[in-house]
């Protein structure tokens, strides 16, 4: 499986430890198998260059679990914002779609207990589908391999944000109107 990581560093190696605990699906190396995800998230930064790592992940006997959008990924979801034990810790990869809300801006509407599960799912579900990769096992870090890395090219970088403040802009409408 090809994967693609967007930041400011060529990373050969990555760290497994540098990931919030709270996010998706818990602590780990987040990619994505999607290049072009990858390229519309690269964020530009004053003084520094956007990078794109590819790496190829060797499946064979990695223990793997695949999630969809439903009830058992936002259940997952919410205990690990929660800081609650990983369900799947056992698990060396977890693939699965990207909460919409830690991509797009929602005054953090979705982490406070203001709204039901129903509610909660409807809106992280919201927007387009995104697949992301977490590498959370020292022996899915093994069979990662680099492959190379891309600087990118700024004026391309600011176009992709462009596509993404448009998705933003519909992501929240949608939002909107789910807590109607």
């Amino acid at each position: 499986m090809k994967l693609y990581h967007s930041g400011y560093d060529v990373i050969k190696i990555p760290d497994l430890k540098h990931g919030r605990k709270n996010a998706d699906f818990g602590q780990g190396f987040y990619l994505s198998p999607d290049e072009e995800f990858s390229r519309k998230w690269a964020m530009p930064r004053t003084g520094r260059e956007c990078i794109i790592n590819t790496y190829e992940l060797d499946e064979t006997n990695l223990r793997i679990k695949t999630l969809k959008r439903d009830e058992t990924w936002f259940g997952f979801i919410l205990e690990n914002r929660r800081y609650a034990r990983d369900l799947y810790e056992e698990y060396d990869v977890i693939i699965g779609p990207v909460a919409n809300d830690t991509i797009y801006d929602t005054l953090g509407i979705t982490s406070g207990n203001w709204l039901s599960n129903e509610e909660l799912l409807a809106i992280l579900s919201a927007g387009p589908l995104y697949t992301q990769a977490v590498i959370k096992s020292e022996e899915a870090k093994k069979h990662l391999s680099f492959l190379s890395y891309e600087v990118l090219d700024p004026e391309a970088v600011r176009e992709k944000r462009k596509s993404v403040r448009a998705e933003e802009e519909e992501f929240q409408k949608a939002m909107a109107e789910i807590l109607k």
